[in-house]
């Protein structure tokens, strides 16, 4: 079946069949390899696209299931400058092995864009969903509060 849809500012027409993933077609068909593939079970968010706004695990989601709709992954984040977020785990040293890093950064642009700020107990209860093998959460944890929470 043939779908339209917007990943990453840019228009997208795909043949996709039923059984295929979004997580398939944006590392196979459309190359965009930052978005991991972590567990295939939704797991450990190391998948996290934005889809019209909200963070999903991308290899739980149909594809056809995103026709019309707004797809940002990991390399969608920048324009001409990082992402606030991404700056923050520069900035951070929150980035290690690289396989956990696009899905937070997404999980956390996602938060950045709530109209309501969290605070850090909330971050790490959002972040929840997203597994890091190399531990360090301190460092992301840190990075994600400078960006999203609003300090009094």
């Amino acid at each position: 079946m043939k779908i339209d849809f917007t990943v990453n500012g840019a228009s997208v027409t795909a043949d996709v069949g039923p059984s295929t993933r979004l997580l398939d077609l944006l590392r196979s068909t459309l190359a965009l390899t930052g978005t991991k593939n972590g567990c295939s079970e939704g797991e450990c968010g190391a998948c996290s696209v934005l889809v019209d706004g909200r963070a999903v695990c991308s290899c739980l989601v149909p594809a056809f299931q995103i026709a019309g709709t707004d797809v940002v992954t990991v390399e969608g984040l920048a324009g001409e400058v990082l992402h606030p977020i991404q700056d923050a785990f520069l900035k951070h040293g929150a980035a290690q092995c690289g396989i956990c890093t696009p899905g937070l950064l997404i999980t956390a642009a996602e938060m950045s864009a709530q109209p309501q700020s969290p605070d850090e107990s909330e971050v790490r209860e959002l972040l929840a969903g997203n597994l890091c093998r190399c531990t360090g959460y301190q460092k992301i944890i840190d990075a994600v509060v400078e960006v999203v929470c609003v300090s009094d």
